[in-house]
C-alpha cells in the first residue's frame, strides 16, 4: 500500500513539474499563432525575422530582408516581436 502511495506521489510530482508547464507553454504557442495578422513581425523556429504580408488559415507569408518573400506554415512562427519573451 505504501508503495501505490509512493508512486502516485512521484506521478503527481512529475505531472505538476513537467507536464503541466508544457501544457500551458502549447496553448499559449497556439493562441499565439491564431491571433498573427498581417504586419505582424515575427520570428519562425528556423531564426527567419520577417513581416507578415498575406495570412491564410495554414500558411503565411513573409517579406524579409531586401524585399524577398518566403511561405511558411503558421506552426512554424517561433514568437512575435515585441510580445514578451516567455519566462521573463
Amino acid at each position: 500500500m505504501v508503495l501505490l502511495i509512493q508512486l502516485g506521489l512521484i506521478f503527481l510530482i512529475f505531472y505538476w513539474l513537467l507536464i503541466r508547464p508544457q501544457r500551458k507553454e502549447r496553448q499559449r504557442h497556439q493562441e499565439m499563432i491564431l491571433a498573427l495578422r498581417k504586419g505582424d513581425e515575427v520570428v519562425t523556429v528556423g531564426g527567419i525575422v520577417g513581416t507578415i504580408v498575406h495570412a491564410d488559415q495554414d500558411r503565411l507569408t513573409l517579406r524579409t530582408g531586401e524585399n524577398t518573400r518566403v511561405v511558411i506554415e503558421r506552426g512554424k512562427v517561433g514568437r512575435k516581436l515585441g510580445d514578451p519573451e516567455p519566462g521573463s
